[in-house]
């Protein structure tokens, strides 16, 4: 008797779901892509991880060496996390929505720093795309596809917006 209250009160525990089918079928092409691109950046960056630390560190953003450290780490863990969502995974809903947050966070965060470093007169010759491991130098071409992750991202959270289970009554 006391068992089958346990199990039944304890609802706080994720429950795998099923996702929700994208809206269209480019949504899931555009998802993937997405996915492809996080994947090489995430890849690439780890690869020669201190030096990327180092290269985020040289962006002279305004939190200095802690806020480069930080952000050089953060930014790997986003790009990673942003995978179930966008491999339509079976996950939580919570576990969903986090991870299409941090879909977001990873474009967002890219548009920033293209923008950054446009704008200082600091002079880097890798935008860090693909960490140390291949220079990519920084130009407005940056800009426009940091903006292009940003249009992927949006695009694909519209076509597989995770559903928000109804209150169970």
């Amino acid at each position: 008797m006391s068992r089958s209250a346990y199990t039944v009160s304890m609802s706080i525990f994720a429950t795998i779901e099923q996702p929700t089918k994208p809206k269209t079928k480019n949504v899931k092409s555009i998802a993937i892509l997405y996915a492809g691109i996080l994947v090489v950046f995430s890849v690439a960056q780890l690869f020669n991880f201190n030096e990327f630390q180092l290269l985020i560190q040289s962006f002279w953003l305004p939190g200095g060496a802690p806020l480069a450290y930080f952000l050089s780490g953060f930014i790997i863990v986003a790009e990673v996390f942003a995978l179930p969502f966008l491999l339509n995974m079976r996950t939580s809903s919570l576990m969903r929505m986090t991870s299409m947050v941090l879909g977001w966070v990873a474009a967002a965060f890219w548009l920033f720093m293209s923008v950054w470093v446009q704008l200082t007169t600091n002079a880097i010759s890798n935008i860090g795309f693909l960490g140390t491991t291949v220079s990519l130098t920084p130009g407005w071409w940056t800009v426009l596809f940091s903006v292009a992750l940003v249009i992927l991202t949006m695009w694909a959270s519209w076509g597989m917006w995770p559903r928000v289970r109804s209150a169970k009554k």
